[in-house]
């Protein structure tokens, strides 16, 4: 979240950045910058309360000393009704304290000055695109009719175990799953991620470090009885594992990858682009998280991007990237890429991955912090990207890739996967 003091070094800055996401900010900003203006008044008054009780305490001894009861008697009154006082004082302090953190987690992370200003996702910019356009046959099939066609991944069985949007990966479908899930990871473990296996549920505190929580509860399973989430990206153990840490300067930054399953809604949403893998509620994603020093931050932002852009070019995919305008970013992003591949036979982009920077947001939320040369403790900024995504990434691949013969898997994979084409 927000940081109290950003918002009041210029509260006017604060809500124009928050109108680039298409937030109207002004009321509840005057709301936290008046309630913080009351709780210093208390603050002010149970501090001044303290310093005078501290003098009653020490003159009632001296007055009993000096036969002065009922000076004395009279102080001891005095301290039982500051006390008295001074407790209805530190419940409201309490009060506002919670209400103001209650605020504080409604609002948006600003986004940074090179975030486009737009609502919707019409509205954000290719910053750079690579890779050949494949060239298909007029009778070319989409990614769901070439699963069927060579029985690797079946909707129906899915439908009928769990519902729409679980489906089964079968044989060589199954096996290329596997293989992309170990080709991002050894792809990442290169680049100097350490692999982490978490937990796929978390508990409500972790939802609310990363900002899943309040913003997107109708997104995410819930295990009721248990209290728990499934996670809807790695993202958020991985990133949880810094909560209430204190990070040596000499430690930063941390780096690391995970595979998980991924679980979200996904409602609302119906036709041709969701058929197939195109949005699933259950799907398997490779994520990369770093924790880093606030001066490193936007140069990490740019190594996760080359990373992922790298990937995409070793698995032949032809990409762009976009840089998301305010209006189509997450509630805690400070700016957004988000990577997008050509599906030739829908003839349409697909995206596959976002990359995000964070800044101190999450960390704010979470409590993680670095210990600096001064010995002071100091927000860290996070980030994370998807490195990558299976379901869309599956779909490119196949309808790509497609020839009378059946699907050329990239040769990238060949090793993990034991065959050069599924026929």
């Amino acid at each position: 979240m927000l940081t109290l003091q950003t918002i009041k070094n210029d509260p006017e800055f604060v809500i124009r950045r928050l109108a680039v996401k298409g937030f109207d900010g002004r009321g509840i900003i005057t709301e936290i910058l008046e309630i913080d203006a009351e709780r210093r008044r208390l603050q002010q008054k149970c501090d001044s309360d303290a310093s005078e009780l501290k003098k009653l305490a020490s003159s009632i001894g001296a007055l009993m000393k000096e036969g002065k009861k009922d000076e004395a008697e009279q102080a001891k009154a005095e301290v039982a009704r500051i006390k008295g006082a001074t407790k209805g004082l530190q419940e409201r302090l309490a009060e506002c304290e919670k209400e103001m953190d209650n605020l504080l987690l409604t609002v948006p992370n600003l986004p940074c000055a090179e975030v486009p200003e737009g609502l919707t996702a019409e509205d954000n910019v290719v910053v750079k695109t690579g890779g050949e356009m494949p060239e298909l046959a007029e009778d070319a099939l989409p990614h769901w009719e070439l699963a069927k066609k060579y029985g690797i991944i079946d909707f129906e069985i899915g439908v009928k175990v769990t519902g729409a949007g679980f489906p089964f990966y079968v044989g060589k479908g199954a096996r290329l799953q596997r293989a992309l899930i170990q080709f991002f990871l050894d792809e990442a473990w290169k680049a100097g991620y350490v692999e982490v296996e978490p937990p796929f549920v978390v508990n409500q505190a972790s939802g609310y470090g990363t900002g899943q929580l309040p913003d997107k509860e109708g997104q995410m399973y819930h295990v009721t009885v248990d209290d728990l989430y499934l996670i809807p990206t790695a993202e958020v153990p991985v990133t949880n594992i810094y909560r209430d840490v204190i990070i040596p300067e000499a430690e930063l930054p941390k780096k690391n990858c995970a595979y998980s399953p991924c679980w979200r809604r996904e409602a609302g949403s119906y036709g041709a682009e969701v058929r197939g893998l195109n949005r699933l509620h259950q799907f398997d994603k490779v994520e990369i998280v770093r924790i880093e020093k606030p001066e490193n931050s936007y140069a990490a932002l740019e190594e996760m991007k080359d990373h992922v852009q790298g990937l995409l070019e070793k698995l032949g995919l032809p990409w762009h990237i976009l840089r998301l305008c305010g209006g189509d970013m997450s509630f805690t992003s400070a700016i957004t890429y988000d990577f997008e591949v050509w599906s030739a036979a829908q003839k349409r982009w697909l995206e596959v991955s976002s990359v995000s920077n964070f800044e101190s947001y999450q960390a704010n939320r979470l409590k993680c912090r670095y210990r600096d040369a001064n010995k002071k403790n100091q927000l860290c900024h996070t980030l994370n990207g998807s490195a990558l995504a299976l379901p869309r990434i599956v779909a490119a691949l196949l309808e790509n890739n497609q020839t009378p013969d059946g699907i050329v898997v990239p040769e990238c994979l060949r090793k993990y996967t034991g065959f050069d084409i599924i026929d």
